[in-house]
């Protein structure tokens, strides 16, 4: 990429890169030469166009005209998260580590906390000073796959993130709930970037929030990176509902070892355009993955989910369930790709994307992929989109359902085969709450926290059997 032909979020980029070593002096030599081998990276490949396969039905192209700002220095907080964020579930707890515009929030804390346990949580950029040999040992090592100019830029400019060590043997009890928040006054590009690592038969539930304050534009541009010990387990929730005028790409690679499992639900609400990355590499014999989502869009809003499973090594399992409801001129793309390489015997591998479109504007590109070099596996995929269901309409306006509930029956019913997957039982019951509302109509993005809705005022009870439909 030359300048001259550079957008101008390009050049916002470039110049900003130009400045590496004043805004990031604090940085390690491992983490210095990173950033500088991002920057070449940079500079011939630039950000992605519609030209490129995986990006050509993508409206991140948009945004590249856009003047953004970065934050290079972190403001000061001087109030508790509590006075600006609340999350009420009950029954379920959480410990929460907020993020604010891409900075750890962390007023009057230590920015880097050791638990009684081992358990290490905090600032990634405290991390890399204080533990560099768990950074250096998994940090940019992991996020392998699909490998293109957003996630150089990331990996070049992220300004903070968060980082999570469980040692050997060590379960964490209370889920952990990382928040992020956005709430500038002018558009942004932030970066940031996550890394987890989980010990010999330890288990780890997270959650991962991205959260609108306001209705300001903004760009967030976010990379993790998850290694799964032998025997491990990781939960992992991801809930998306920001506003219509964000661009959210969020890139979450696993490295999975010997006979972990690792479980993924992705919940998209609400947000202008939504790329979701989630590439899994099965490299340890035994290594189990269960990744699903759930998305709901309306109005003009985008959403992109790429599923990329790499099953490296024999007797691994991997299933994927991706299940959307689109309505007005929202769209959807999906790109489901599993390879399985030749030693990978006794594979199972299977893929499910299932739409529906509300509307004839509605549209959704869906792209399941198997690539296959080994002989004895059971592998299959399949996608489908269409309407709902006439003669569940039928048996539903027989029971004296109105046309408008019986509608909202059969999406919900329709979403409920992912949201059950959801093991914790008050979060998956506030969850079903939320796609409830967002079907309604009723959710848009909330005030502080993608969960505050999760106790409705009046309770949306469905009295039928949902077995039936």
């Amino acid at each position: 990429m030359k300048e001259t032909n550079s957008s101008v979020l390009e050049s916002a980029i470039l110049k900003k890169f130009s400045n590496l070593t004043l805004d990031h002096a604090d940085d390690s030599d491992y983490m210095t030469q990173i950033r500088r081998q991002a920057f070449e990276a940079f500079k011939s490949g630039g950000l992605p166009r519609r030209t490129e396969e995986k990006w050509k039905n993508s409206k991140f192209d948009q945004v590249l005209e856009n003047q953004m700002e970065f934050l290079t220095e972190k403001p000061e907080y001087n109030t508790e998260v509590s006075e600006i964020f609340h999350c009420s579930i009950h029954g379920f707890t959480t410990q929460v580590e907020a993020f604010l515009n891409g900075w750890y929030y962390t007023p009057n804390k230590n920015p880097l906390k050791v638990h009684d346990n081992g358990l290490i949580i905090g600032s990634i950029r405290a991390a890399q000073h204080q533990y560099p040999e768990l950074f250096n040992l998994h940090f940019g090592k992991i996020a392998q796959h699909n490998q293109h100019g957003f996630s150089v830029v990331n990996m070049g400019l992220f300004q903070d993130g968060l980082f999570i060590y469980v040692p050997d043997g060590v379960f964490v009890e209370e889920s952990i709930q990382l928040i992020k928040m956005v709430n500038a006054a002018k558009k942004l590009m932030i970066n940031t970037r996550n890394l987890v690592i989980l010990g010999k038969n330890s288990r780890l539930s997270l959650m991962h929030c991205d959260d609108s304050v306001n209705h300001q534009s903004s760009l967030i541009n976010t990379v993790s990176e998850i290694f799964v010990g032998e025997n491990a387990t990781l939960d992992l929730y991801k809930l998306q509902n920001i506003n219509d005028v964000t661009c959210l790409i969020n890139s979450t690679s696993v490295w999975q070892s010997r006979n972990s499992r690792v479980k993924v639900n992705v919940i998209t609400l609400n947000g202008g355009t939504i790329r979701n990355e989630l590439n899994v590499d099965l490299q340890g014999e035994g290594a189990e993955a269960d990744l699903n989502g759930i998305y709901l869009m309306d109005k003009k809003q985008q959403v992109d989910n790429q599923v990329f499973v790499n099953h490296a090594v024999p007797h691994c399992n991997s299933s994927e369930l991706f299940k959307g409801i689109l309505d007005e001129e929202s769209t959807a793309i999906f790109n489901g790709y599993i390879h399985v390489n030749k030693d990978a015997q006794k594979t199972n591998a299977f893929q499910r994307n299932n739409n529906i479109l509300m509307t004839p504007d509605a549209k959704v590109d869906t792209m399941p992929f198997l690539e296959i070099y080994a002989d004895d596996v059971k592998c299959s995929h399949g996608a489908t989109i269409g309407q709902l269901d006439n003669e569940a309409m039928f048996y539903l306006r027989q029971r004296g359902i109105n046309e408008k509930d019986a509608r909202l029956l059969l999406m919900y019913a329709f979403a409920a085969e992912v949201t059950d997957k959801i093991d914790i039982t008050p979060l998956r019951v506030n969850i079903e709450d939320m796609v409830k509302k967002r079907l309604r109509g009723e959710l848009s993005i909330c005030e502080k926290c993608v969960l505050h809705c999760s106790t409705p005022d009046i309770p949306l009870e469905f009295e039928i059997d949902l077995s039936k439909i």
